[in-house]
């Protein structure tokens, strides 16, 4: 009798197992992903009984389609904030026809505006970018809003909430946003300390153990300052002291970027939106986008993608960009594990006897995503591409460069992640001396580098090969 009544059991535990593997697999045919994502997960399912389950419960969902987050956007509310968006100042007709369809299709697919007139600088390192966005902090009279995906509890994270606490003390309302898994480590002393001096502090996607709320693999990624709605930061750094002080893979090497200007009024519009969401609550007072002088003869989109976007609106202009290139186009990405499109665009782009360079860290801090780039790197290498290991320090930063004329800094990596996972913000902008700031700063990184040989990488042992194409399986996880 104990036999039977354990093999009924057994028997059950079998047939619900099959049954959740055949929905899962008839889930992922039904959403019509791209066939080699769908074939990974199928792949992860059959050779990882039981934890390809997880997996998946986790990091398999497809939010894009499924619209379970599209409650974040509130670009369809009728009384929402309209910034200011004055091409006035600038001659269409002087943009080449390669500038004028990718603003064209940034504001077709991201609904970002071009923003005319503003006054930019550009940062390459730790230290000016902290005393900048510091020094700007200490200006501020009215509103300081802040979202960063990670906010360490070290040295220049307590000097930034000491400061937020001696601002909102004196009158200047503060609203930050932190991921819940990108500032796991923060204690909640930090949190209370800014929330008992008057700052709000909202978590972005607090993690839930349910399976309607798991939504764990959906982080934000952005990097957004604004103060008095005068001035706006973005890039690529967090607030962490490894971008002065180093870890155990050296100083991080990152980009971020100072506005002044009519644009300054779309990141204050990307921020506002991530507080609607935050929050629930439609921030819609004129204050909030002051009326700002015109500076230089340039053009600025802020674009915002994830999955509450029906496109993949940075992976979108990246490769537009790409393709279109007529002379150069020079990468830094510190996570190479680009989506097809990306890798066709820079294919093809190289193959047209375009000058196409990619710098890459030779040490990364995600040895998995650094398995599943050298799997890419023989056939960027056959098609034209030069490919660079930054080292010594590590490499953070997301820029591009293209043809002088058109520069893309913020958030995003060349990686699945950004592309369909992360809500990322990039700066896309048509402005000659910012492109030749970013080349010249892409030229210095080099002094750093070494160019990989393709003769050289080909005598990596078979081992490191099979490690590298088993770590490529794994893409739709990173």
């Amino acid at each position: 009798m104990e036999t039977t009544i354990q093999d009924f059991f057994s028997w059950t535990l079998s047939a619900l197992y099959i049954y959740m593997i055949v929905a899962i697999i008839i889930a992922i045919l039904l959403d019509n992903r791209d066939p080699a994502k769908s074939l990974a997960w199928i792949t992860i399912l059959v050779l990882l009984p039981v934890v390809g389950i997880i997996l998946y419960l986790f990091f398999g969902h497809d939010f894009r389609k499924q619209k379970i987050i599209t409650k974040k956007s509130i670009r369809n509310i009728k009384n929402r904030p309209i910034p200011v968006c004055d091409t006035s100042h600038v001659d269409m007709e002087t943009l080449t026809p390669q500038q004028q369809n990718l603003i064209q299709l940034l504001m077709k697919v991201g609904e970002a505006p071009a923003y005319a007139g503003s006054k930019i600088h550009v940062y390459a390192d730790g230290e000016s970018t902290f005393d900048a966005m510091f020094s700007a902090i200490e200006q501020a009279q009215k509103h300081i809003h802040i979202e960063f995906f990670i906010f360490e509890d070290d040295r220049v994270s307590n000097r930034l909430r000491e400061l937020l606490i001696r601002k909102a003390q004196e009158g200047v309302r503060v609203r930050m946003i932190y991921d819940y898994l990108g500032s796991w480590r923060l204690p909640k002393s930090y949190i209370r300390s800014l929330r008992r001096a008057g700052a709000y502090v909202r978590s972005f996607l607090p993690v839930r153990f349910r399976l309607s709320r798991m939504k764990i693999n959906y982080r934000n990624h952005r990097k957004i300052l604004v103060v008095d709605g005068k001035v706006g930061f973005t890039g690529g750094l967090n607030i962490a002291d490894r971008y002065l002080y180093g870890n155990k893979l050296g100083k991080w090497r990152d980009t971020f970027v100072r506005i002044e200007g009519n644009a300054v009024h779309g990141l204050q519009a990307n921020f506002l939106i991530d507080w609607f969401f935050v929050d629930r609550k439609l921030i819609t007072d004129p204050k909030y986008y002051p009326e700002m002088p015109v500076y230089d003869d340039n053009l600025i989109q802020f674009v915002a993608s994830g999955p509450d976007s029906d496109w993949e609106n940075i992976t979108h202009g990246l490769t537009h960009a790409i393709m279109t290139a007529t002379d150069y186009a020079y990468m830094h990405t510190p996570y190479f594990v680009p989506s097809q499109s990306v890798v066709s665009a820079i294919h093809t782009a190289a193959l047209s006897g375009i000058d196409v360079r990619l710098l890459i860290p030779e040490k990364s801090d995600s040895p998995l995503s650094a398995y599943a780039t050298n799997s890419y790197i023989a056939r960027l290498m056959e098609a034209g591409v030069r490919v660079y290991f930054y080292q010594n320090n590590f490499l953070h930063s997301k820029s591009i460069v293209i043809d002088n004329m058109i520069s893309s800094i913020g958030s995003a990596n060349l990686d699945e992640r950004s592309s369909n996972q992360n809500f990322e913000l990039n700066a896309f902008i048509y402005d000659k001396d910012t492109a030749k700031t970013l080349k010249e700063l892409f030229l210095n990184d080099l002094k750093n580098s070494r160019e990989i040989n393709a003769e050289e990488w080909a005598q990596r042992s078979n081992w490191e090969k099979l490690k590298e194409s088993i770590a490529r399986l794994f893409v739709p996880l990173l």
